[in-house]
C-alpha cells in the first residue's frame, strides 16, 4: 500500500507541475494536500476536496474540502481541474462508474486522472472463494455478526466503524473492478492514455514481488491507474 500510494502521490505532483487545480475525491480532511502537495509548494488555493463524512470535513481547517456524495454528479463545471485523484474510494461507492464519468468531465484537456483501488482478480481472492470465504478485496457482507468474525477484521488491525447500513460505508467494499475491466472502461470514457500498475502479488514472497508485479499486474492486490484526457 505504501508503494501504491507513493506512486499515486508522485503522479499527482507531476500532473500539477505546470499549474492548474486538483480535485481530491474522498479527501478525508485533506491529507493528500497536507502530506504530499503542500511540501511540494502547491498553493492551498489550487486544492479542492470532496468528502462525505461531515465530521472529517470539519477537520480540514482552511482547506477547500466540501461535504458531498461521490455517487452524485460533481458540483463543478467541465474542464475545471488539471488533476483528479480517487485514492481508495471507488470500491466504497454505489456508482463508481458514474464517478469516473464525472472525473472525465471535470478534467481539462490533457488533465490527469489518478485512481488507486483494489483488484478483484487476484490469486488470493480465488483461493478464498474456493475455500468458501468472502473475498477480502470484494464486497463485504452486511452483517455485524459476520464482520466480527470475518478474516478482514483480523487482517486489517483497525477498529471498524459500525456503518454496515450506510449508503457511504467507510470500510465495506461495494463494487470492485478487475485490472482489465477498469483499464477498458477508462478507455471507453475517452481517456487517450491509460497506464495501469499493480502492487502486491500474493501469496508470493515479498522479495520477488517487485519483479512479478511488472510481469503480471493483472492479478495484483492493489492497482493504480493514471489516465490522460
Amino acid at each position: 500500500m505504501r508503494e501504491a500510494y507513493g506512486l499515486a502521490h508522485l503522479e499527482a505532483i507531476s500532473a500539477l507541475l505546470g499549474g492548474g487545480r486538483v480535485l481530491d475525491c474522498g479527501a478525508g480532511s485533506g491529507q493528500l494536500y497536507k502530506e504530499t502537495l503542500r511540501p511540494e509548494g502547491v498553493a492551498a488555493a489550487r486544492y479542492c476536496g470532496v468528502e462525505w463524512h461531515a465530521e472529517t470535513v470539519a477537520q480540514a481547517g482552511d482547506l477547500d474540502v466540501r461535504q458531498g456524495d461521490l455517487n452524485q454528479p460533481l458540483p463543478f463545471a467541465g474542464g475545471h481541474f488539471r488533476c483528479v485523484t480517487g485514492l481508495s474510494v471507488l470500491e466504497h461507492l454505489l456508482k463508481p462508474c458514474a464517478l469516473l464519468r464525472e472525473c472525465h468531465r471535470v478534467l481539462e484537456p490533457g488533465g490527469t486522472l489518478i485512481v488507486l483501488t483494489p483488484n478483484i482478480s487476484t490469486y488470493f481472492t480465488a483461493a478464498l472463494i474456493l475455500a468458501g470465504r468472502m473475498p477480502s478485496s470484494g464486497p463485504h457482507p452486511d452483517s455485524e455478526q459476520l464482520l466480527e468474525t470475518d478474516a478482514m477484521h483480523k487482517i486489517s488491525g483497525v477498529e471498524f466503524v459500525r456503518d454496515v447500513d450506510s449508503a457511504t460505508p467507510q470500510h465495506r467494499h461495494l463494487v470492485v473492478f478487475s485490472f482489465l475491466v477498469l483499464r477498458r472502461y477508462l478507455r471507453m470514457l475517452g481517456f487517450r492514455s491509460v497506464r495501469g500498475h499493480g502492487f502486491g502479488l500474493y501469496p508470493f514472497p515479498n522479495f520477488v514481488q517487485p519483479m512479478l508485479e511488472k510481469l503480471d499486474p493483472y492479478h495484483c492486490h492493489q492497482m493504480v491507474f493514471v489516465a490522460i484526457k
